[in-house]
């Protein structure tokens, strides 16, 4: 493994009341080169998307501190987070008068591999200088209405329609959960998890020009200036984690 992480987490509440999206990064408790990065967009109510997004981040603390990676493949570790998030954002509809939904993208980096698992519409980009390696499907209409090419990218960030979820946590359905993996990630090589307050406003050259010329930090302040300036006023939460992969000191 030739080169070292540099992180940084990011929200701003936008032009809501309340700030319903959740992101965090951490290290594993005992094992040294793991790290885990997770973001939740919430929604539902006064509060209810707030503490559905915030129970997907305790799932995620609670089994990562847990994960042994020679009994769980990180596969198990991402889904396990997701499904079980699902099952308690569920059961919170039961003794809240809330309707709590949230979306989950969950990262993981082990020896000098990544892997990720979403679901919903936040999304999990990788760079590789200002290269798209890949991106995350989101699971909404437009999504959909983009993948059977009936219509552009451009036409997609301005949809009516384009908030309509078809898959999520704490729906009726069980979650859709879709999974990557980079098993030969390189120094220069970036991974941006954001929610839709944020990629809404920007194509993904933007994105990957802009935290391939600065340090996390500064990118992730740039990129929420310029969010908040295409907002108009009516922006929405916004959230991000960015693991870019540089050579070692």
């Amino acid at each position: 493994m030739s080169f070292t992480a540099e992180t940084c987490v990011a929200m701003h509440i936008g032009d809501r009341k309340e700030q319903q999206d959740r992101v965090a990064l951490f290290g594993h408790p005992k094992r040294s080169g793991l790290v885990m990065a997770v973001l939740a967009d919430g929604m539902g109510g006064h509060s209810g998307g707030a503490m559905a997004a915030e129970q997907v981040l305790i799932r995620a603390r609670q089994n990562f501190e847990t994960y042994a990676p020679l009994h769980e493949t990180p596969r198990e570790l991402l889904g396990s987070v997701i499904d079980e998030a699902h099952v308690v954002i569920k059961l919170t509809r039961f003794t809240s008068e809330q309707d709590p939904h949230s979306t989950a993208v969950v990262f993981l980096l082990q020896q000098g591999k990544a892997y990720w698992a979403h679901c919903g519409d936040s999304r999990m980009y990788h760079f590789r200088g200002a290269h798209t390696v890949s991106r995350t499907r989101d699971h909404s209409l437009v999504g959909e209405l983009v993948r059977k090419g009936r219509i552009g990218e451009e036409e997609a960030q301005n949809h009516p329609q384009r908030n309509v979820l078809l898959s999520c946590l704490g729906s009726e359905r069980e979650p859709r959960i879709e999974y990557g993996c980079e098993e030969s990630p390189v120094a220069g090589d970036c991974f941006l998890l954001c929610s839709d307050g944020l990629w809404g406003h920007f194509s993904d050259s933007e994105l990957a020009t802009t935290l391939q010329a600065l340090p996390p930090r500064s990118a992730a302040e740039r990129l929420i200036a310029t969010a908040r300036e295409r907002s108009g006023g009516i922006g929405d939460n916004i959230s991000l984690a960015v693991i870019k992969l540089v050579p070692p000191a």
